[in-house]
């Protein structure tokens, strides 16, 4: 088969019906063709693939590891197949779309349930995948998120439009019961010689920017201890195993322990991330604007006072983005 060549998702279709049924006879009577015209169309589609997708010599029917992963893929494809024909003409009708959303972990964490629920009158089906910034990216461009809030304004793609949620400034954290401030960057050199630093996980988008400025400014320090979760980062601080660096919604995130450690805002510590809304460009656009409107009165209404909440005016690292202004 052509690299080239579009695989023919009706044999797909009547693979998979084979598949189900575990004979070709039974798939044939489900689709209400000939059972001679389900063996050539198998055959057809084995022949375009390249691969054996049906053991003939046992009974009932088995599938090779070929078309196990086939038949686990194809049934999937099948069904938004199936689905995509009522749901162009629902959206034609201008009813509700059916979304699927990415949400990084610490807007999920912090924002997430209101978010949800500020969104659910506004659709007919709502799917939500938490995790980190590069993997809600890789699904958005592989179709497989409508809509994501991320770090990452995956600035390297032009078919996407993206609107700022915020920007935060970064700061340090330490153990409670550390009293020496920590304010300008000689100080956090001077903190990094004496407690050992507890890292965001340098595949996330937090810790690889972190990791970035500190041998940016020529802080280099020893790799002890990494996490991917801000909740567990703050409860090592407040444990007094080390400092950190993180973000004002990284702490809310952790709020658990947040009253545990001390905050330092650093003077010239120009170190920042902004959140970002983005989806692909020229799809669900009215949709779009309203997820801006919404997560912007999220911010507004219910993280802020949060923030404001935890002290040492967490509140003023916080930028928060423009109405209507998208790039």
């Amino acid at each position: 088969m052509s690299p080239n060549k579009p695989i023919d998702m009706h044999a797909v279709q009547v693979f998979v019906a084979v598949a189900e049924a575990g004979s070709m006879s039974s798939a044939a009577t489900r689709l209400g063709i000939s059972q001679s015209g389900v063996s050539q169309i198998i055959r057809q589609l084995e022949e375009e693939l390249g691969v054996v997708l049906v053991n003939r010599t046992t009974r009932p029917l088995a599938l090779t590891p070929f078309g196990i992963a086939l038949r686990n893929r194809g049934a999937v494809l099948s069904e938004e197949i199936a689905n995509l024909k009522a749901q162009v003409v629902e959206a034609g009708r201008g009813i509700k779309p059916e979304l699927r959303i990415g949400l990084v972990d610490s807007f999920a964490s912090t924002c997430g349930s209101v978010f949800t629920k500020n969104l659910l009158g506004k659709v007919s089906q709502l799917s939500i995948r938490t995790g980190l910034s590069p993997q809600q990216g890789e699904a958005l461009l592989r179709r497989d998120l409508d809509l994501i809030v991320t770090s990452d304004p995956l600035a390297d793609a032009n078919d996407v439009v993206r609107y700022r949620l915020f920007s935060e400034r970064y700061f340090v954290i330490t153990p409670r019961e550390l009293r020496k401030p920590v304010r300008t960057i000689e100080d956090v050199r001077a903190l990094g010689s004496s407690l050992p630093i507890v890292r965001f996980n340098r595949t996330s988008q937090v810790g690889l920017q972190i990791e970035r400025y500190l041998r940016r400014i020529e802080v280099r320090l020893p790799n002890r201890l990494e996490l991917d979760n801000a909740d567990a980062l703050t409860s090592m601080v407040a444990e007094g195993i080390g400092w950190a660096i993180t973000s004002p919604m990284c702490l809310l995130q952790g709020v658990t322990h947040a009253g545990n450690v001390a905050t330092h805002v650093v003077e010239k510590l120009g170190l920042e991330r902004s959140l970002y809304l983005v989806a692909r460009r020229d799809e669900y656009n009215a949709f779009f604007d309203d997820a801006c409107e919404t997560a912007r009165e999220v911010i507004e209404t219910s993280f802020m006072p949060r923030l404001k909440a935890l002290g040492g005016e967490m509140e003023k690292l916080i930028t928060v983005g423009e109405r209507n202004s998208y790039e």
